[in-house]
């Protein structure tokens, strides 16, 4: 089956990188300091990101101490940017699938993935080779778009007031998982829905026991600065989860 590789079309590719170098994206904003609050010391660590884009992560495992990191993408144009921008003798890029990733022949610490998991059909495939390729103890901790996300499949999600205030979410087909096309930049961008349960028992079906799960949600603090954030207590984005392969 081929492998969707969106993020190598010119129009999708351009108007992803114009959004993270915005600084307040939600990226920025709750995504990565949760993920990285979940990520234990890498001093002297092998670490495997998945999906791992521009290599930013990589360079800053790097910084955290890793001895090794291995970064692999399905994009070229990704890599491309990762090998001119956040090169290092300790890392290498490969141009592979996450789906592919059992042809990879070394155990790591940890392995990380940062929003790419909703982009892959087979789940429980990628989280059986993840934990053969995990040490004992080893760790898995990656972030997706919160389930109640990935469930949408077009219209408004949300029901607003007279003046476009959203008053609440439009929800429908959360228990229906599988395929969903929308619009995100180009027209039919995949993503793959998995209810909350299902993401959980794949991974303890896979031998894994859960650590810790992030809905991230806006500080007051934060809302002071970004009011239109709020909305997240209707809906996270995101959903965070550490694992860990038993010693």
């Amino acid at each position: 089956m081929a492998k969707q590789n969106i993020y190598d079309n010119e129009t999708f590719f351009d108007g992803y990188k114009k959004l993270r170098e915005r600084k307040n994206n939600a990226n920025i904003l709750f995504e990565i300091p949760a993920l990285f609050s979940l990520i234990p010391d890498l001093t002297g660590k092998s670490v495997l990101d998945l999906g791992c884009g521009f290599g930013e992560h990589c360079k800053r495992f790097v910084d955290k101490g890793a001895s090794k990191v291995i970064g692999i993408d399905i994009s070229e144009k990704m890599l491309e940017v990762a090998k001119m921008e956040n090169a290092d003798p300790k890392i290498t890029y490969l141009n592979i699938p996450m789906e592919d990733i059992g042809t990879i022949e070394e155990k790591f610490d940890v392995v990380i993935s940062s929003l790419a998991l909703h982009y892959v059909e087979d789940f429980s495939g990628v989280v059986k080779n993840v934990y053969n390729l995990l040490k004992d103890g080893g760790f898995f901790i990656f972030s997706q778009e919160h389930p109640l996300n990935t469930c949408h499949s077009g219209g408004d999600r949300w029901t607003r007031d007279k003046d476009g205030n959203k008053l609440y979410l439009n929800l429908k087909n959360y228990g229906i998982e599988g395929e969903r096309e929308s619009v995100w930049f180009v027209d039919n961008v995949k993503k793959y829905h998995r209810t909350f349960s299902t993401v959980i028992n794949t991974l303890i079906n896979g031998g894994f026991s859960v650590e810790k799960l992030i809905e991230p949600l806006p500080t007051a603090e934060l809302l002071k600065e970004h009011p239109d954030q709020e909305d997240l207590f209707h809906k996270p984005d995101f959903l965070l989860v550490k694992v860990r392969k038993p010693a």
